[in-house]
């Protein structure tokens, strides 16, 4: 049930900040809100499975490089999962590698406070 309020809390906060940010395009497959919904579904779980599967890899082979800078690669891997997950979901689109880092910096601090506020890391 947590992996359920999680998604939705994700795809809810995908909505609003894809709504202010330019450069994140979220189109639902009718035009209509209920739409961009769903798709903002399927951003929040395709995300969650290429943080899940692909990400640790990334994170493996770029250790070294990740170690050099002190950790700050892993930005750089956070915008790769993003412009990956708009590869793979239609209807979800972003502009470059720049609108990718700042769309995964906001989205990750905003996930920070909405689960630390409604309790979902316990």
């Amino acid at each position: 049930m947590n992996l359920i309020i999680r998604i939705l809390l994700t795809a809810v906060l995908v909505m609003i900040i894809s709504h202010f940010m330019p450069g994140i395009a979220l189109q639902g497959t009718h035009g209509l809100s209920s739409g961009n919904f769903m798709t903002a579904i399927w951003v929040a779980i395709v995300l969650g499975l290429l943080n899940l599967f692909v990400k640790p890899l990334l994170v493996l082979l770029t250790l070294p490089v990740t170690f050099i800078t002190l950790g700050l690669f892993l930005l750089v891997i956070n915008a790769l999962m993003i412009l990956l997950c708009a590869k793979l979901v239609s209807g979800f689109a972003v502009d470059g590698f720049l609108t990718a880092l700042l769309f995964s910096l906001i989205l990750s601090i905003s996930q920070s406070i909405v689960f630390s506020l409604t309790g979902g890391n316990k």
